[in-house]
């Protein structure tokens, strides 16, 4: 059951790939810190600690997916949505390595629970984010939507990155396509489970407060400031 698990242990992929992926993972953080520190303000550095602290305790509730399976929130596609992808990305590594420090998840496998959970999964869920809302209205029940698919799509992707991880270095003899099709039939049922809570969260803040909500802020913005622009246009060419 251990590669049904969306943590990664220690010694399920070899030590040289592992170290691979450690490296990769410091790297693409070290571009989260630069990239968002422009984001960071009075608002956003608060916010991004709420939402550790929420990613961290929901995670903590597993829930039973099938019989002797169980899923857990990943929180990439929620942490994108209130944060950003650069905080968020962030956010979710903090827990990944507050847990591993306590054996929920392997401190030789750190890197590769950070690229799949952290990185990848935060960086398709910004994506879609991203399409979505340039399609569906910036209303709660857009917002909904958005948050649950983003979340299911994002848990299957961070699901196959364990794959081509343990494609290129896994220690036990499993069939490949196997893996791969186990991954993401129990994944699309934890990304259910994790849609549903994404939704409620970001649609109850956002009625609250919708200035904390990154992606209304990000995405209401951008054709404020076109029509801003095509304004001042219109008037010098007068």
């Amino acid at each position: 059951m251990d590669v049904v698990a969306m943590h990664i242990a220690n010694g399920i992929v070899n030590a040289p790939v592992s170290a691979m992926f450690a490296v990769l993972a410091v790297i693409a953080l070290a571009v989260c810190v630069m990239r968002g520190r422009a984001d960071l303000d009075d608002r956003l550095a608060p916010m991004a600690g709420l939402v550790a602290a929420f990613i961290f305790a929901v995670q903590m509730l597993n829930y039973p997916v099938l019989p002797g399976v169980s899923g857990h929130v990943l929180g990439g596609a929620l942490a994108a949505i209130l944060v950003g992808p650069w905080i968020g990305a962030l956010c979710v590594s903090t827990v990944l390595f507050i847990q591993a420090l306590f054996a929920d998840g392997g401190l030789t496998a750190l890197g590769l629970n950070i690229t799949n959970m952290a990185l990848l999964g935060t960086a398709v869920g910004y994506l879609l984010v991203a399409g979505l809302l340039r399609v569906l209205p910036k209303t709660p029940g857009g917002l909904a939507v958005t948050a649950f698919v983003a979340s299911i799509v994002s848990v299957v992707v961070a699901s196959q990155g364990f794959v081509l991880e343990y494609w290129l270095g896994g220690t036990t003899q499993l069939p490949l396509p196997a893996v791969s099709a186990t991954m993401a039939g129990v994944h699309t049922l934890i990304g259910i489970g994790e849609g549903l809570i994404a939704a409620t969260t970001v649609v109850t803040v956002a009625r609250v407060r919708p200035d904390l909500v990154y992606a209304l802020r990000r995405f209401r913005a951008a054709p404020a400031a076109a029509t801003a622009v095509t304004a001042a246009s219109a008037g010098g060419a007068a």
